[in-house]
């Protein structure tokens, strides 16, 4: 067993110092693109400033016989484009394909300067990550990249779930993990085809009622992905690093995309795959605090003042966990104002508009 010290030692002579810690920065939506697509490549300059992370994809969604030219596509993507405050990820094939290493070698030592994070999909257990780690430092220093690439995993075999928690504290250079539903729906053999979202077999009735119990009763569908999402989350919690929803495949159903977003959002991710243009405003809008609760928030956070005791506002108990919950969402409307001017005037809004509500009650 390697000593804790060793840690955050540099896995290759020449390598970066790993992070001590996750930098946070906006990523609301991961927003894929094929780089050997031509027609999308052409978009990347316009869609660029749009999205948190745009993300060259050259695993699944590329036919084998197109793998070189989506990888030869991303590395001209990358010289030839300024990404400004945009974050440029890839997500390489997967370890047990014959395309990985290539993948490795050439974007790391072509664009390892431009890219932030590689997501490694169907990643098992801990030695997945070892394998990356190890790997990508070598062909750091061999590059001479002065800061280390960050590794985001896909949780998408059950085996996997089942590692979560060592996945997730296998390395410093650990990013994120996304849910990963498909492969991992066929994984577990679930009985289901759908991308992502809920399924109207999954479901619970309601208790008989009724003159001899034969009114109709009601059935909710439930969330297939609520337990792997939840502990995912934990895992990524306990380890200091960041959850996303991943893909939801069905593009013109808007409306249960926006709904299992917001069920993510709500449980504690910070965002989620946008796979189509029009569900980058839906990750937009979800993963971004309202407005009014930013006010609120800050209001709790002003009144609290050190965060110890407890007050109450509007005829509610705040206390020092509440002042913790508040802090989490005034910090992610911070890091979000920082990047859009629209959300920052929002925010501004709400909150002069709050306190002038104070000021005519008093």
């Amino acid at each position: 067993m390697r000593s804790p010290k060793d840690f955050f030692r540099p896995l290759a002579v020449g390598a970066p110092t790993p992070v001590r810690e996750v930098p946070f920065r906006p990523s609301r939506m991961i927003h894929f693109f094929d780089p050997g697509n031509e027609k999308m490549a052409a978009k990347v300059p316009a869609i660029a400033p749009t999205v948190d992370v745009l993300l060259g994809n050259l695993e699944d969604a590329v036919a084998a016989d197109r793998k070189e030219a989506a990888r030869s596509g991303l590395v001209k993507i990358a010289t030839s484009t300024d990404f400004g405050d945009t974050q440029l990820w890839t997500r390489i094939n997967s370890l047990d394909s014959p395309w990985a290493l290539d993948d490795l070698l050439t974007l790391v030592t072509e664009i390892g300067d431009k890219l932030d994070v590689i997501m490694v999909p169907k990643v098992e257990g801990a030695e997945d990550i070892h394998y990356v780690d190890r790997l990508l430092a070598q062909l750091e220093a061999k590059a001479r990249i002065d800061r280390p690439i960050l590794v985001h995993a896909i949780l998408e075999t059950a085996t996997g779930v089942a590692n979560v928690e060592e996945i997730a504290g296998a390395s410093p250079r650990m990013q994120g993990i996304s849910l990963g539903p498909a492969d991992l729906a066929a994984s577990r053999r679930m009985k289901t085809t759908r991308v992502g979202g809920g399924h109207p077999g999954y479901l619970v009735r309601e208790d008989p009622h009724g003159p001899d119990g034969a009114a109709p009763r009601a059935t909710f569908q439930q969330d297939l992905w609520h337990y792997t999402l939840a502990r995912m989350v934990d895992a990524c919690a306990a380890h200091g690093i960041l959850p996303y929803y991943g893909p939801f495949g069905d593009i013109k159903d808007t409306t249960a995309c926006e709904d299992q977003f917001r069920n993510a959002f709500l449980l504690g991710c910070v965002g989620a795959w946008s796979l189509h243009p029009v569900q980058i405003d839906i990750a937009k809008r979800v993963f971004s605090p309202a407005p009014a609760d930013v006010a609120w928030a800050r209001r709790v956070i002003d009144a609290m003042g050190d965060g110890t005791g407890a007050v109450m506002i509007d005829g509610k108990m705040q206390d020092d966990a509440t002042y913790k919950q508040c802090q989490v969402v005034a910090q992610l409307a911070d890091a979000l104002a920082a990047r859009d001017p629209e959300l920052r005037d929002a925010y501004a809004a709400a909150e002069s508009q709050q306190s002038q509500v104070q000021q005519n009650k008093e």
